[in-house]
């Protein structure tokens, strides 16, 4: 009978552990699905096929399409189709990657995407692998205000206590940064990049003339400085209110009108979403997730700085 007992315990202390740390998985962010697209880069620069990737329900697109979420799936990522002055470029710095068996991750890569147009355009450009919620703007026609092209964000009213994830970080021996803007010559600057990863509760609203403003209500993130191997159910703590006093969260700050994230409006039109203050008590409206291989400005990283990820969420 006391053996009864304590079996009867141990099982209301896993029931109540198992409620205490309940686990929701964002859409497909087990990365075990994806799409496959498949773009014709332009003859000028050598006429290939680029393989983009997006994740989403298996399938295979062909064609020079600007890209749709598809299947539901709440993700975007830095791998654009770009015309440019006529010319079609296919850029990947995501992809998956197997982790195990027949299980996948996502790889996000800091790399230079090289340009050569028959020797009149020599163009070096440093991109970031990045990940993130919402939808990128496609195609692409310029390297002006990368923000402006991206959809950030999507439609989210719980408060999780924590954003939870598997990661791994490949992190190169060196001090030092790459700039390479695809103009003018490539910079060298110091300083290690780090991969990040950071959530954003957010209460949208929109006034009378489409602007979109938000107050910040929950704020998390995480910076790699370092290689790791896999690390399993990593929590992201979220902290609600003003995060400005954490010293973990000042590379966090509230995002105005000079670094602003764009969203949609009612009308369909990209606006930059201005944070206006924080606000511990106000109900989320949407969620931002960003996942990147690097956490400088645009067109600045460490070049073969590789962050995984796999089996992301909220706990609740």
């Amino acid at each position: 009978m006391k053996k009864i007992f304590i079996l009867i315990a141990i099982s209301s202390l896993s029931a109540s552990q198992a409620i205490g740390q309940q686990i929701e998985r964002l859409k497909y962010g087990d990365f075990n699905n994806w799409i496959t697209r498949v773009i014709s880069e332009s003859s000028v620069i050598g006429g290939n096929d680029k393989k983009l990737y997006e994740v989403g329900p298996t399938r295979t697109i062909t064609g020079n399409k600007a890209y749709v979420n598809q299947g539901g799936s709440p993700w975007a990522n830095s791998n654009v189709y770009a015309k440019v002055s006529g010319v079609t470029k296919g850029s990947c710095a995501v992809e998956p990657v197997v982790r195990s068996g027949a299980n996948k991750c996502a790889k996000l890569s800091t790399k230079i995407e090289q340009v050569k147009v028959l020797g009149l355009i020599n163009m070096d450009v440093m991109v970031a692998g990045s990940m993130f919620l919402g939808q990128m703007m496609e195609p692409v026609t310029s390297t002006k205000n990368p923000y402006a092209k991206m959809d950030m964000g999507v439609p989210y009213t719980k408060r999780p206590k924590a954003l939870v994830l598997d990661y791994k970080v490949d992190m190169p021996a060196v001090n030092s940064r790459t700039k390479a803007t695809g103009f003018g010559s490539k910079k060298t600057l110091a300083g290690r990049d780090q991969a990040v990863v950071f959530v954003y509760l957010q209460n949208r609203w929109e006034d009378a003339n489409g602007n979109i403003h938000a107050k910040r209500v929950g704020t998390g993130g995480k910076k790699f400085a370092s290689a790791s191997g896999w690390v399993n159910g990593a929590k992201i703590p979220i902290v609600y209110g003003d995060a400005s006093s954490h010293a973990d969260l000042k590379w966090l700050p509230l995002r105005k009108s000079g670094n602003a994230y764009y969203a949609r409006n009612s009308k369909g039109k990209l606006k930059p979403v201005i944070e206006e203050g924080w606000d511990a008590n106000a109900n989320p409206t949407h969620v931002i997730v960003m996942i990147s291989s690097g956490s400088g400005e645009p067109f600045v990283g460490t070049e073969g700085l590789n962050l995984y990820v796999d089996n992301i969420g909220f706990q609740l």
